[in-house]
Formats: structure tokens, C-alpha cells, sequence
């Protein structure tokens, strides 16, 4: 395999990969209630982060998250609308030239998704899928635009449990959490649905740090999600990323350690956050 090969190969998989880290947090909950409200203090319309995505040394890529400053609505529920986007950039679109959007309705009461949305194009690879979620029916319903044809294929459909999430709207859940009582060594197990499949992941929490950004220098939390065995990643504990340690609960950095060598995410900017930051002077 040509170096040009192995680049697109790694790229076109640690983009997206780490966008997810960035936004793929997804939840599931147990009680019975169709929409379980969730205390939300967190987060509000009109925030906008900023990424930085780094290979070695080189920044390779951008990406945001933004929520939308308008409600929307959807099965008769008021949504935030949420865009994440992550493209390649500079010499290294000749490499990899990915360009992905994801984008999500979520309630705003019970931050479950109704829709979850993805546009991904990743040099010749394309793929539009819409996710519609019925929450009241416990159902899940999986739309794929056959590129060929032009239409959609024929949808595949998942009885779901209650109160599942998505990658954006799981996110959004996990940043209303209270960590107050989580000690070092502890355990966070995350569950959701991504694709065609419904997946767990096991999430160290490592404590307290402070993690300097080209957006500031943040106290943070630590955590290591437990990787399972892969292509792209060097190890279960090659993946560790950092969250600011107040009510934002917004990402500020992620490194990773990939069989050809590290990569990472770094916030470079924000606004329209619902709380102060927690920033060192």
C-alpha cells in the first residue's frame, strides 16, 4: 500500500472517528417515561464551538458544533437544531478531502433525538442517512439515499428502549450530568445507537486537570474511554480527552495515539455559552 493509500485510509477514518469522540457520547436511560425530562443548566440556544483536528504537528482539519438560535419542532415537541461539521483542510485535502455534516433535532425537555442526520463525503465515499426516532413507540427507523439511483433505499427498522439517544443528542445528556460524586478510577458506562447498531462503551473518569487550548488555558475533566480493538487506534487506552470542569461541560481537547502516530482535537474557540468559563489566569 502506497504512503497516498495509507493516509487516506487512516484519514479518512480518524476524522469522523474523533469528531465522534467530540459529539458521540450517546445515552440510554431506563425509566418508562416516553420523554424523561432532564434538568438542563448546561447549555442553551445560540453556542457555537470551534475545532482545530492536528496530525503530529500539522493541523489537518476544522470542525464545529453549533446550536441553532431559533426552537424547531418535530412530532408536535419543540427541538434544539444542532449542526456538527468536520472537514480536511490545506495540503492534506489532496490526502483525504473528507467533508462531513451531521445534524440532529433533539427535544428540548427530554434531549432524546427525533431526527439524526448524516451527509458524509470522504474523497469518493458518499453517504446521506436520515435516523427518525419514535420514542413513543419505542421504534427506530434507518433511511439510506442509494447514490446510484438517486432515491432512497428500503428503510430498516429497530425496536429500541426507552429514552435511547444518538451521538449529538447523547452528548448534549452527558453535559447535564452530575460528576460531583465520581471519584479517579471510576467507571461511566455510555450506551446509544449509531448506524445500524446499538453499542456500549466503558468511560474511565481520571479526575482533574488543567489543559491549556488555543481557546485558553481551562480547568478540566479527564477521562479515557476504553477503545475497543481496531485499525486506527494503538491500544484500549490510546484515546484521552478533557472537558471544562463547570456548568458548560464543553470539549476542549482530545489526543490520540494511532498506529502511524498521534492525532488530536483542540478548541480554538467559543461563544454563546449559558455559563462562565472556568478559565485559569
Amino acid at each position: 500500500m502506497s504512503v497516498r493509500s495509507k493516509m487516506m485510509h487512516y484519514m479518512r477514518r480518524f476524522l469522523p472517528g474523533i469528531i465522534l469522540l467530540i459529539t458521540a457520547s450517546a445515552f440510554q436511560t431506563t425509566r418508562n417515561d416516553a420523554y424523561q425530562r432532564v434538568p438542563n443548566h448546561s447549555f442553551t440556544r445560540g453556542e457555537v464551538l470551534e475545532f482545530k483536528m492536528t496530525y503530529g504537528i500539522f493541523t489537518v482539519g476544522k470542525g464545529s458544533t453549533q446550536i441553532h438560535s431559533d426552537y424547531y419542532e418535530m412530532n408536535d415537541r419543540p427541538c434544539y437544531k444542532v449542526d456538527v461539521r468536520g472537514r480536511t483542510v490545506g495540503v492534506v485535502n489532496w490526502v483525504a478531502d473528507v467533508d462531513d455534516y451531521w445534524g440532529a433535532y433533539i427535544d428540548t425537555a427530554a434531549l432524546v433525538p427525533h431526527q439524526f442526520i448524516r451527509r458524509i463525503r470522504e474523497g469518493r465515499y458518499k453517504k446521506d442517512e436520515w435516523t427518525n426516532f419514535d420514542h413513543v413507540n419505542q421504534k427506530i427507523e434507518v433511511k439510506v439515499l442509494d447514490n446510484k439511483t438517486g432515491k432512497l433505499k428500503e428503510p430498516q427498522y429497530f425496536d429500541a428502549p426507552r429514552n435511547v439517544r444518538d451521538m449529538i443528542g447523547g452528548f448534549l445528556y452527558l453535559r447535564t450530568l452530575d460528576l460531583s460524586k465520581t471519584k479517579p478510577g471510576d467507571t461511566l458506562v455510555i450506551k446509544g445507537f449509531f448506524e445500524d447498531t446499538f453499542y456500549s462503551l466503558d468511560v474511565i473518569y481520571k479526575g482533574k486537570d488543567v489543559i491549556k487550548t488555543k481557546a485558553g488555558r481551562f480547568r478540566a475533566i479527564k477521562v479515557v474511554p476504553v477503545m475497543p480493538k481496531n485499525k486506527v487506534f494503538d491500544g484500549e487506552n490510546s484515546v484521552t480527552a478533557w472537558f471544562s470542569d463547570d456548568r458548560n461541560r464543553i470539549p476542549l481537547k482530545i489526543s490520540a495515539q494511532m498506529f502511524i502516530g498521534s492525532a488530536g482535537v483542540e478548541l480554538t474557540s467559543y461563544s454563546g455559552l449559558r455559563n462562565k468559563v472556568n478559565l485559569v489566569e
